[in-house]
């Protein structure tokens, strides 16, 4: 017998719990893109995501013997927390099975809510089976995080206040994709009342099991997934969810992590809303649709429908939005090793903000750089590396490269082979275009630079590391040239950090009479 999904849907339950959430235009992703960017904010529910309204539909369906014995799901956290709102509004237990990988701040909420937590394996797949364990030996009700009609009719009501919302042309709604329930729930009411619109899915690169499964014409089970967009981490997706998505999705997309945390950007610079990874796939995935078709002047709907981000990952977020939104070029240029080519070097970059800038001497022939450069765009950064190139400066570009971005820009360093009278000096650059020219322009010509180390993390001051060769005699006009330079800093020659992991093999003039000594002077 098949379900009648637009009835369920205009049926379902889900108001004594779940609002209907805003439909906002996206000013600033507007006028990017060049179209009309609406996100439908899933963000704004009591437990922060869609996934209550599914949770609440299926068990205030449940029969009242069923209610007594209690209801258990397994999650990766937003599903959790639905279910634990939803049975503590209809009064009975609810145990939530939920993987040891997911998130503290998730785990705190449902516990928060009144829920069982029982924490077990690393996946949902792996949870979800023990929970099936659960469910026979304790007689409860199993609500299944995305593969039951109930539940897929609950997230279907978005659809339905989506099309309530703006009774006006949408030339695409965007889902993100898990296990399917929502994309499912919403494609189905789209496509019965307006089969124009485009409903397109969107996944994380390293977990797409639906747009695997949708080519090849069957379920395909992942042997692993991805972590961090973990709301969307599922291995195999649903058999009535498939079913669904063959029968009314338009298109599948992938993005990747860069991608992701540029999304989480722009809406948090729209809305002052902080997505998680998953919440903000289907604003990825409508960016990167708009820009492959070349779209102008159409309205798109994307679906925020998650912001449970625990507060350290924000770091790494930052980190690569900028790279994500091909604003930051990431590059391995080599300098000659000889005085001045480091002035030279920064005149090339021009006007160009520097992000990030490593180095730490090991040939003395050639000085090999880890550089950031904040950029307009992709094509932006080519025409830098070619200016690069012209100008005698091998250079190779790692803005794609992930071992690089992850790993190696915080590796650039250790002993140098020999570097004579290195030392080594922390200062605070104001974070100003031309700050690094001030520095460089205020050195002697003979002094050497044997370590550079910055990276910009939005503070007003830029944290730098400096380590120079400068002569015992030239001792009076280094003191001079801290002075006019003008910038607080602090000598970490004798520091014992150093000496461990950076000290050359040879170093003198460790400056002790003056180490420690804090200049603050922030006129400059």
């Amino acid at each position: 017998m098949s379900i009648d999904y637009l009835e369920k849907i205009l049926n379902a339950q889900v108001y004594d719990v779940a609002v209907e959430t805003p439909l906002d235009v996206a000013p600033g992703l507007s006028e990017v893109s060049g179209n009309t960017v609406l996100i439908k904010r899933e963000d704004t529910q009591p437990v922060f995501s869609f996934k209550l309204r599914g949770a609440y539909n299926k068990i205030a369906g449940l029969s009242p013997e069923r209610v007594r014995h209690g209801v258990i799901c397994a999650s990766a956290g937003n599903h959790a927390q639905g279910v634990a709102l939803a049975a503590a509004k209809i009064g009975c237990r609810a145990v939530v099975v939920m993987p040891t990988t997911t998130p503290a701040i998730k785990v705190d909420a449902v516990r928060s809510r009144g829920g069982e937590v029982v924490l077990a394996g690393e996946s949902f797949d792996e949870a979800c089976a023990h929970a099936l364990e659960l469910e026979k030996a304790e007689r409860l009700s199993f609500v299944h995080p995305f593969d039951d009609p109930e539940v897929i009719a609950g997230q279907g009501t978005i659809g339905m206040e989506i099309l309530r919302q703006h009774p006006r042309p949408i030339h695409a709604v965007f889902c993100c994709v898990g296990g399917g329930g929502l994309i499912s729930g919403v494609a189905a009411y789209v496509k019965r009342l307006r089969p124009g619109i485009r409903v397109i899915g969107v996944e994380a690169a390293d977990a797409d099991a639906m747009t695997r499964s949708l080519a090849a014409g069957r379920r395909v089970r992942l042997k692993q997934v991805g972590l961090f967009a973990d709301g969307a981490a599922v291995k195999y997706v649903g058999e009535e969810t498939f079913r669904l998505c063959r029968q009314y999705v338009d298109e599948m997309l992938r993005v990747d992590t860069d991608a992701i945390c540029a999304a989480i950007k722009d809406v948090f610079e729209d809305t002052r809303a902080v997505l998680e990874p998953a919440g903000a796939l289907a604003i990825a995935g409508a960016k990167e649709y708009a820009r492959q078709h070349r779209l102008r002047g159409k309205t798109l709907v994307a679906v925020a429908s998650g912001a449970n981000i625990n507060f350290d990952r924000l770091r790494f977020v930052a980190e690569r939005a900028e790279v994500g939104e091909r604003r930051e070029a990431v590059l391995a240029v080599t300098l000659p090793e000889r005085p001045g080519s480091y002035k030279q070097f920064v005149t090339l970059i021009g006007k160009r903000n520097i992000t990030e800038f490593n180095y730490r001497y090991n040939d003395p022939r050639e000085a090999r750089v880890f550089v950031g450069v904040q950029v307009a765009s992709r094509a932006e950064s080519l025409k830098l590396v070619e200016l690069l190139r012209r100008n005698g400066y091998p250079t190779l570009d790692l803005t794609d490269d992930e071992m690089a971005k992850l790993h190696l820009r915080h590796l650039v360093g250790g002993h140098a082979p020999r570097v004579d009278h290195e030392i080594v000096y922390r200062f605070e650059f104001p974070e100003r275009p031309g700050a690094l020219m001030h520095f460089l322009s205020q050195m002697s010509s003979g002094w050497n630079i044997s370590l550079f180390h910055y990276r910009n993390h939005g503070a007003d001051y830029g944290r730098v590391l400096v380590g120079m060769q400068v002569p015992p005699s030239e001792k009076g006009e280094f003191k001079a040239f801290l002075k006019n330079l003008g910038y607080v800093h602090w000598n970490e020659t004798g520091n014992a950090a150093y000496r461990l992991f950076l000290g050359g093999q040879k170093t003198e003039d460790r400056g002790s009479e003056d180490r420690g000594q804090k200049t603050e002077d922030r006129s400059v």
